[in-house]
């Protein structure tokens, strides 16, 4: 109804997860970061907790959308209370499989062959598991053992686990999932927005959806809003929509106070939203170096964590391109074994064996290399991160 009033091409905020309106906080930006490092590395588990609403799906499905199709197959299963072998089911059929026969050792059989078929065609796999928490012990470590299926030395799925912060205890104290704990590469808590991060995210979505000014908010709305809503995205979704379209009902066009304190009274006394009350401090710029120009008269300051970002896409590029090499040595060489007869391999075919396996030896050796500098530079874009949240706190 008020798209209409509002001259808005759709719904600027839906409740369902969109990546056409992510927006970028400063917790999405370091979630972004450790997810990419985490998927360069091709194994083991990534792991993202976050309050219900704080946009962990939206942020996966934004990075599903720049994945290259071709070279990474994708699943995604939204889990119940699921027990081991239900849960071996669902990864099969999350991945197109038709398994015949309802045993677990069919589907496990079926996954293993679908992931090696992946494998030699040049295709990593990654499996999604949104709502984590609900998964018993049993079925975290079917995951794990999903993850020891490998073509010679290189793992075939990696997964990446989205639950809420009950979620990050289970995997940080629970005796039994230590051998899970260790192959964790990398792991982020989205934490709510920042209050000045309140109204370019509304704006940011009003954007998305052809606005252009009308309706207008007074300022002190994104500062009831954010101390309302504790800054998660989706209860900032929930009271706009209210908001909006009363501002549509009444035929505003303007967004004020008043306004808002009727929403949050109509959200409370029905009770489909719960209200927070949580007060953060402003936030400062973020710490800058400057940046040194022969010639030049001025020195333009940079931020140091956009520098630092710059750095490792550039790493992961390249390291993108290595494992992409190092992947088709493994086609060629499998596809290759595949076609020497049953008996001794001839001294040409051993050669070639040779050959491959020296090829592929020195990708490894500098693929380790080149994640070691990733570390490094990883390192450095979360510890000037960190600092820029230490100076909003002090501030």
């Amino acid at each position: 109804m008020f798209n209409d009033f509002y001259g808005l091409t759709g719904r600027p905020f839906q409740l369902t997860p969109d990546p056409s309106f992510y927006f970028e906080s400063l917790t999405h930006r370091k979630a972004l970061s450790y997810l990419s490092y985490g998927l360069a590395q091709g194994e083991g588990f990534v792991v993202i907790t976050g309050e219900v609403g704080a946009g962990k799906s939206t942020l996966v499905a934004h990075l599903m959308a720049t994945i290259d199709p071709a070279r990474l197959t994708a699943a995604q299963i939204v889990t119940s209370a699921l027990d081991g072998e239900e849960l071996v089911h669902v990864v099969a059929q999350a991945f197109g499989l038709i398994v015949d026969g309802h045993d677990k050792a069919s589907a496990l059989g079926a996954i293993e062959a679908f992931l090696h078929d992946e494998a030699r065609s040049g295709r990593r796999c990654l499996l999604v598991v949104d709502e984590s928490q609900n998964l018993g012990i049993d079925a975290l470590e079917e995951l794990r053992m999903l993850s020891n299926f490998q073509l010679g030395a290189h793992p075939l799925l990696q997964t990446l686990l989205l639950g809420q912060p009950e979620f990050r205890d289970t995997i940080q104290d629970h005796p039994q999932l230590e051998q899970l704990r260790q192959r964790v590469i990398a792991a982020h808590h989205l934490e709510a927005m920042e209050l000045g991060e309140v109204q370019p995210y509304i704006e940011h979505r009003l954007k998305c959806v052809g606005w252009t000014g009308n309706p207008k908010f007074d300022q002190r709305v994104f500062t009831e809003l954010y101390e309302a809503s504790g800054g998660v995205p989706r209860r900032i979704n929930q009271i706009c929509n209210r908001l909006m379209l009363l501002g549509a009902v009444e035929q505003r066009s303007r967004i004020d106070g008043a306004m808002l304190s009727q929403v949050l009274d109509e959200l409370e006394l029905d009770g489909t939203l719960q209200l927070k009350k949580i007060a953060k401090p402003e936030p400062v710029p973020a710490v800058t170096q400057p940046v040194h120009q022969v010639h030049a008269d001025v020195t333009p300051q940079v931020p140091v964590d956009a520098v630092a970002m710059a750095q490792l896409q550039a790493l992961l590029a390249e390291r993108d391109a290595q494992i992409a090499e190092l992947q088709q040595a493994v086609i060629e060489l499998a596809n290759e074994r595949e076609a020497a007869p049953v008996q001794a391999a001839a001294p040409d075919q051993s050669a070639a064996f040779a050959a491959l396996e020296g090829k592929m030896a020195a990708l490894e050796t500098k693929m380790l290399e080149q994640e070691r500098t990733i570390r490094q530079t990883l390192t450095m874009l979360i510890e000037w991160i960190e600092a820029d949240d230490a100076g909003r706190v002090a501030a």
